[in-house]
């Protein structure tokens, strides 16, 4: 079985612009994110995906395999879906290029299912929330899923409502488990014929309304498996974000 992890980077972005090209203790972001995929023992190779020769010149000067892609798409699946659409692979995954700290262990626990059973279309991942902050912000988004592990909604309201319970709403009855519930991690593993598939889709009213592309799969009948995660990652969306991460980089060494 071949397993492409593709990571759409792109250099324009409103509240950071040239992430992909951010350095991080010597290395551009995109090649953190790049050679930590390809630790990730299911993947078979790993693809940069952009529409720009600043980081299409990155990649390979650490020696990555890039595709370019049209600087007209209007999301990463768009992005990926193009490059998917020339290339010979069973399963596609999407690495978000500004998660300069993903455990390559998440990859595989993502992927995992769909080797299992092929009837899985996609896959994706969730792990404990820990804090009232995190379920009650919007930046957040929260995935509730049936007893077989499959999705049965995805929002960035707090999800699921603790009617009862709201004088509970603390710190300790997150960290302990008392009040369980589950944010979206945002990696996306696709059978690469469904891939091709969805970005065909129309955009649909909850995808539009709570600006999540993956509820237009679930608009559309189709199922997203949910695999629990134990790791967390830190996804770079400000200069601050970077900061931690480096941070982050500098302890560990």
């Amino acid at each position: 079985m071949r397993i492409t992890a593709l990571i759409p980077a792109r250099y324009a972005s409103t509240r950071f612009e040239g992430k992909a090209l951010a350095d991080i203790v010597g290395k551009p972001m995109v090649q953190h994110v790049y050679e930590r995929t390809a630790r990730a023992s299911l993947v078979s190779e790993v693809i940069v995906a952009t529409d720009d020769e600043r980081i299409a010149s990155a990649v390979k000067a650490f020696g990555g395999r890039v595709e370019m892609t049209l600087p007209s798409h209007e999301t990463g699946t768009d992005r990926l879906a193009e490059v998917a659409a020339r290339i010979d692979s069973d399963i596609v995954v999407n690495v978000q290029g500004d998660e300069p700290l993903i455990e390559p262990a998440m990859i595989d626990e993502a992927i995992y299912p769909l080797t299992l059973d092929n009837s899985i279309l996609m896959g994706t991942l969730k792990t404990r929330i820990r804090t009232l902050h995190d379920f009650l912000s919007q930046n957040v988004v929260k995935v509730v899923n049936d007893k077989d592990g499959f999705a049965l909604y995805f929002s960035r309201s707090p999800l699921p409502n603790f009617r009862d319970k709201w004088n509970d709403l603390k710190d300790e009855a997150f960290a302990s488990g008392r009040l369980l519930c589950y944010k979206h991690v945002g990696i996306y593993v696709y059978r690469r014929e469904f891939l091709l598939q969805f970005a065909k889709m129309l955009p649909t009213y909850l995808e539009t309304a709570e600006k999540l592309e993956q509820l237009r799969v679930l608009e559309n009948g189709f199922r997203i498996k949910v695999v629990e995660t134990r790791y967390e990652s830190i996804g770079v969306d400000t200069p601050a974000d970077l900061e931690k991460v480096v941070e982050s980089l500098m302890k560990s060494h």
